[in-house]
């Protein structure tokens, strides 16, 4: 069966390498997977590109942290009529416990903001919510989006004029890119690194494509 992952797609060189470098973990660790990779922003081949050369069931695994326009419409859309399933996006326990240990590598902190990329649909920033409560320390959401509210920026300046000596931005951000790098201007003391690089993506990506492909339909 084929697994096509779903990136969102970044201008950045480091991010595109960054995706790369995960989708070969994963084909070290399942040699015999049919393993494709797509984006739904930015970059080519498209996911629906993708899409319509696969012959037989596959499994979509969005390689995105929360359930936003891109899962619940670009990937819907693409998947309709098609024997490819789509599997939930990598917001896992997992992950929140790896994006804890990062925060506490930073060193002690005054105050931590959970740093997402930010989406339109409410939906996504439920999942940030849930993220931020998920922490085993208080945190202060905001967004790398220029169009969403409250900005990181906005946040860590508001923090330190309340009196916290030292920052730390939990960056729940997938790769290297324009929004993880606008973090380290946003005046905290610490950003942490994008999540790709964390061993646990490479479980999760094969958790979600196993769980999915049960769903799946059997080849002729």
């Amino acid at each position: 069966m084929t697994l096509i992952a779903v990136a969102h797609g970044t201008r950045s060189p480091a991010g595109q390498a960054q995706i790369h470098a995960l989708a070969r973990r994963v084909a070290l660790r399942r040699p015999a997977l049919d393993l494709r990779l797509s984006y739904v922003d930015v970059q080519e081949p498209t996911f629906a590109q993708v899409v319509s050369t696969v012959d037989g069931p596959a499994v979509a695994v969005p390689l995105l942290l929360t359930a936003g326009y891109h899962v619940r419409v670009d990937i819907a859309e693409a998947i309709a009529g098609t024997s490819v399933v789509a599997a939930p996006p990598l917001q896992d326990d997992r992950l929140v416990a790896a994006l804890a240990d990062r925060v506490a590598a930073a060193g002690p902190a005054d105050a931590v903001v959970l740093a997402a990329a930010g989406s339109s649909d409410p939906r996504s920033r439920d999942d940030v919510a849930a993220v931020a409560g998920s922490l085993p320390f208080p945190c202060h959401v905001a967004y790398a989006s220029p169009s969403l509210t409250p900005r990181v920026p906005d946040v860590v300046a508001s923090l330190r004029a309340a009196g916290a000596a030292r920052i730390v931005v939990a960056a729940y951000l997938l790769v290297d890119g324009l929004f993880h790098r606008s973090l380290y201007r946003a005046g905290a003391d610490a950003v942490t690194a994008p999540l790709v690089t964390h061993p646990v993506v490479t479980d999760l990506v094969l958790h979600r494509y196993d769980e999915a492909r049960r769903l799946a339909p059997a080849s002729p």
